[in-house]
C-alpha cells in the first residue's frame, strides 16, 4: 500500500490544479468574459483581467477583494472588482481595498490602528492632508525618506491609480452613458455654433453652450486620466500607438471624426451594469467580442491566452507544491522513509512542470526569452535551481536534492511574488534590453550562473546545519555533499564567466564599450572571481570540506548582492531594476548567511556529527570522512 502513496499525493495535487481551471458558470454579469477583452497598457496588448490583477496588487497587495453580502461573506475576483469600479464606482468606493500599515500614517489620517485595509470613502476627506505631505516628501531624495514618507508616497500612488481606473470607461457623475452619448452628439453642432458666436462677440445660445461644454469637460477628464487605452484603431493594420482612450475618441467626435463602435459598446455595457440588467450587459459583451474578432483577432486571442495564464496561476500553485515537497523531504531524513523521499521527488516533478508551463506561457505572451526583468529572473533562477536539485536527487537519492529543489523553488517564487507588487511584470522592455538575441544568450546564461551558485550555497548550508545540530552528517553524506558542491561550483563558474563575457559583447554593441565598471558588471565579475577562488582553494589544498562549504555560503552573499544589491544603488546603466522595499530583506538574508558561516567556523568539538558517539573513548571523525582522530579543532 505504501508504494502508492507518492502517486496518490501527485494525483491529488494535479486534481487540485485542474479543478481550479474548470470553467465556472457565471451568474449575472459575465465579469470573467469581460476580463478577457483586450486593451493597451504599458506598451502592450493585455486583457482587462491583467489590468485588474496588477492594479489590485499595487493597491491591496492581493488579487481579490472580500465583501459581506446578504448571503454571507465572499470574495470579488479582480475582474469583478474592476468592472464595479469602472462602471459603478459609488459601490466600489465602499470596498476596503487600500492597505495602510504605518502607524504614523494611520494617526495622521485619523484611521483606526487595529485595521489594515480601508475604503476610498474612508480616505476621500483626508486627501488634502495626504497631498500636503506629498508635496513636502517630493523634495526629499527617495533614498533618504523615512518609512512613514515611503508609505505616504505608496498610498498616493494607489489612490491615483484607483481614480484613473474610475474614469477609464465613464466620466464622473455619469449615470446613463449610452443615452448621454446620444445627447452629446446632438449637442455638438449647436454647442459649437454658440461657442463661435460667443467668441465673435455676438449673441449666442447659453443653454446650448453649457450643455455641450458640460459633457465635453467630462470626456476631457477621461482623456487626461484614463488608465488603459480601450479603443482599438480604425484599421487593424495600424500600430499599437493608434489605440485611444474612450475620452480621446469622444473629444475627437466634436472635431468631426466618427465615434468608434468600441465606445458605443462600452457605453451600452456601462448603462446595463448600472441599471442591473445582466442580460443586456452580456448580450452587448457578446456583440462587442464578435465585432473585435472580425477585425482584431490577434488581439482578442492574446487577451484570451493571457487571461488563461492568469487563471492558471502556475507560479503560485508550484509554490504551494514546493512547500509540501520540502516538508516531506525533511521528514524523510528523520525516519529514513523512502516513501516520503519519493513522494517529495514526484511532487517536485509536478511543481517543476507547472513552473515550466508558467515560464513558457510568459515567453509566448511576451515573444521574449525567459529572462527580461527582475521578476522573470527570480522565476527563472528558481526553475533552474529546482531542476538542478532534481538532478542531484535522481543521482544520490538521499532527500537532500529534493530539499534543495523545493526550498530554492519556494523562496525564489516568494521573491517573484513580492516583485510583482510593483505592477505589470510583462511591460515593454527598455530600449537597451530590447534585443532578443542577447536576452537569450547573455541574460539566460548569467542567470543560470546565479542559480547554480545559489544551489551550491544551499547545499553548503545543509552541510553546516546538519553537522552542527544533528548526528545525521555521516561519512557518506559528507562526501556526497562535498562532491555535489564542487561539481556545481564548476558549473557555476563556467556559466557565470560565459554570461559575463557575452554581456560585455552586448555592452560593446549597445553602448560602444566592452566594460565600463558599471555596478552590475562588477557584480557579475565578483561571482566569477568568487567561484574561481573556491575552485583554486580546493585544488591548492588551502581548504577542506568545511572551508569549501563556508566559501559556498559566502557565494550566496556575493550572488544576492550582484543580483539585487547593485540595482538598489540607484546608479549605473543597470539601475532600472531598483527595488527600495527589498533592501531590508536583502540585509536579513545577508545577516543569516553570515550567521551560518560563523556556525561553520565553530571548532569540530562543537559539531554534534563530529563529537564522540556517546560511548566513552569513542573518537570523532574528520570532516572529510577520514580515519577517526581525537576530537580537535580542524583548520578551515
Amino acid at each position: 500500500m505504501k508504494k502508492w502513496i507518492p502517486w496518490v499525493l501527485v494525483v491529488a495535487m494535479a486534481a487540485w490544479v485542474l479543478f481550479t481551471l474548470a470553467p465556472k458558470a457565471e451568474k449575472g454579469f459575465k465579469a470573467h468574459e469581460f476580463g478577457r477583452l483586450p486593451v493597451l497598457l504599458n506598451g502592450r496588448i493585455q486583457p482587462f483581467d491583467s489590468v485588474a490583477r496588477n492594479s489590485l496588487l499595487q493597491i491591496r497587495t492581493k488579487q481579490t477583494v472580500p465583501f459581506k453580502g446578504e448571503r454571507g461573506n465572499g470574495e470579488l475576483s479582480a475582474s469583478e472588482w474592476l468592472l464595479e469600479l469602472m462602471m459603478k464606482p459609488e459601490t466600489a468606493d465602499d470596498r476596503k481595498v487600500f492597505r495602510v500599515d504605518n502607524l504614523e500614517l494611520l494617526d495622521l489620517l485619523k484611521l483606526p490602528d487595529n485595521e489594515r485595509y480601508f475604503s476610498f470613502d474612508q480616505l476621500k476627506d483626508r486627501l488634502g492632508e495626504l497631498d500636503k505631505q506629498g508635496e513636502r516628501i517630493e523634495k526629499i531624495e527617495s533614498g533618504d525618506r523615512t518609512a512613514f514618507e515611503k508609505q505616504v508616497v505608496r498610498l498616493q500612488n494607489a489612490i491615483l491609480l484607483y481614480q484613473r481606473l474610475k474614469v477609464t470607461l465613464r466620466p464622473p457623475d455619469s449615470d446613463d452613458l449610452a443615452a448621454e452619448l446620444v445627447q452629446y452628439q446632438k449637442s455638438i453642432d449647436p454647442g459649437l455654433a454658440a461657442l463661435r458666436a460667443r467668441d465673435a462677440g455676438g449673441k449666442f445660445d447659453r443653454k446650448a453652450l453649457d450643455d455641450f461644454v458640460g459633457r465635453f469637460s467630462g470626456f476631457d477628464t477621461m482623456a487626461k486620466y484614463a488608465y488603459a487605452l480601450v479603443v482599438p484603431p480604425e484599421h487593424p493594420e495600424l500600430s499599437r500607438e493608434q489605440w485611444q482612450s474612450a475620452g480621446t475618441n469622444l473629444m475627437q467626435v466634436a472635431r468631426g471624426e466618427p465615434l468608434s463602435p468600441a465606445v458605443g459598446y462600452y457605453a451600452s455595457m456601462v448603462t446595463a451594469y448600472r441599471s442591473d440588467r445582466p442580460e443586456d450587459f452580456n448580450n452587448t459583451l457578446r456583440d462587442y467580442n464578435q465585432w473585435l474578432r472580425g477585425k482584431f483577432t490577434p488581439e482578442v486571442n492574446k487577451g484570451a491566452r493571457e487571461s488563461f495564464y492568469n487563471d492558471l496561476q502556475a507560479f503560485y500553485k508550484a509554490l504551494v507544491i514546493y512547500v509540501l515537497a520540502f516538508v516531506l523531504a525533511c521528514v524523510s531524513w528523520f525516519n529514513r522513509s523512502e516513501v516520503l523521499r519519493r513522494s517529495a521527488f514526484y511532487l517536485i516533478v509536478l511543481a517543476l512542470v507547472l513552473h515550466t508551463a508558467g515560464i513558457v506561457f510568459r515567453m509566448v505572451l511576451e515573444g521574449r526569452p525567459p529572462v527580461t526583468n527582475l521578476y522573470s529572473s527570480a522565476v527563472f533562477i528558481g526553475w533552474a535551481a529546482a531542476l538542478l536539485g532534481l538532478v542531484l536527487e535522481r543521482l544520490y537519492r538521499d532527500g537532500l536534492g529534493a530539499a534543495i529543489a523545493s526550498l530554492v523553488g519556494f523562496v525564489t517564487l516568494v521573491i517573484a511574488h513580492n516583485l510583482a507588487l510593483a505592477g505589470d511584470t510583462m511591460e515593454m522592455l527598455r530600449a537597451v534590453l530590447d534585443t532578443n538575441f542577447w536576452l537569450a544568450t547573455h541574460v539566460v546564461t548569467v542567470t543560470l550562473g546565479y542559480a547554480s551558485t545559489f544551489v551550491a550555497g544551499m547545499l553548503a548550508i545543509f552541510y553546516i546545519l546538519r553537522g552542527v545540530f544533528t548526528r545525521t552528517l555521516d561519512e557518506q553524506t559528507g562526501k556526497s555533499l562535498s562532491r555535489m558542491v564542487y561539481g556545481i561550483v564548476c558549473f557555476a563558474t563556467l556559466f557565470s564567466f560565459i554570461g559575463t563575457v557575452l554581456g560585455g559583447i552586448w555592452a560593446d554593441q549597445s553602448w560602444g564599450r566592452f566594460w565600463g565598471w558599471d555596478p552590475k558588471e562588477n557584480g557579475a565579475l565578483l561571482i566569477v572571481l568568487w567561484n574561481a577562488a573556491i575552485l583554486h582553494a580546493r585544488w591548492g589544498g588551502l581548504v577542506r570540506a568545511r572551508g569549501i562549504m563556508n566559501m559556498a555560503v559566502f557565494g550566496n552573499i556575493v550572488t544576492s548582492f550582484s543580483w539585487f544589491g547593485v540595482n538598489m544603488l540607484g546608479i549605473g546603466l543597470h539601475s532600472y531594476g531598483f527595488m527600495d522595499a527589498a533592501f531590508k530583506w536583502l540585509m536579513v538574508f545577508i545577516g543569516s548567511q553570515v550567521a551560518i558561516i560563523l556556525l561553520g567556523c565553530l571548532p569540530l568539538r562543537l559539531w554534534r556529527s563530529f563529537q564522540s558517539g556517546g560511548t566513552p573513548g569513542t573518537p570523532a571523525r574528520q570532516p572529510d570522512g577520514g580515519a577517526p582522530v581525537k576530537p580537535a579543532p580542524a583548520s578551515i
